[in-house]
């Protein structure tokens, strides 16, 4: 079910759960700072984000929000944001030139783990995917995250692949 209140955007997603009606909207600008705390709140998020310089953050948003192929989103709880996610879509030759979502940053507040949030938001983000004719939905997620692991593959992902990254 669809809401919206007067002069507000209209809710991607809305749902009860136990702690009260939770809501998906597109992320904004002011958001940010909170987006942030939600990834530092993280054993290796922590060690790795930056809450004393926002711009590189802003920069970022900037370019996720100019692009159609980028979809940043927040979950709200009584008008605090409490959760977020990042799906981005991608084209590509293999598969019969499919396009598959790739989605990232998935982030719970700790309150409100275990109540469902997270498949709502994971759920909300495989419809989309669908919609927009993708084949498939990926997801990396570090190997020290074991109850991640347990809950995408709850979901139904499957750890496929063996993944592999260079940071620079």
């Amino acid at each position: 079910m669809v809401t919206t209140q007067s002069g507000a955007e209209p809710a991607l997603l809305t749902a009860v759960v136990e702690r009260g009606t939770f809501t998906l909207r597109h992320a904004r600008k002011g958001d940010v700072p909170r987006i942030l705390e939600l990834l530092v709140d993280d054993q290796l998020g922590a060690t790795r984000e930056t809450v004393d310089d926002l711009v590189p953050y802003e920069r970022a948003f900037d370019a996720i929000d100019a692009d159609p192929a980028h979809l940043l989103v927040v979950g709200e709880l009584g008008g605090e944001v409490v959760a977020t996610f990042q799906v981005s879509y991608i084209p590509g030759l293999s598969r019969k030139g499919s396009w598959r979502a790739q989605i990232e940053a998935v982030r719970v507040s700790d309150a409100l783990r275990g109540q469902g949030v997270g498949a709502l938001m994971i759920q909300w983000a495989i419809d989309q995917a669908r919609e927009r004719g993708c084949s498939l939905m990926q997801l990396t997620t570090d190997k020290s995250r074991v109850a991640a692991h347990r809950f995408y593959e709850r979901l139904g992902f499957v750890a496929s692949h063996e993944g592999m990254k260079l940071t620079f």
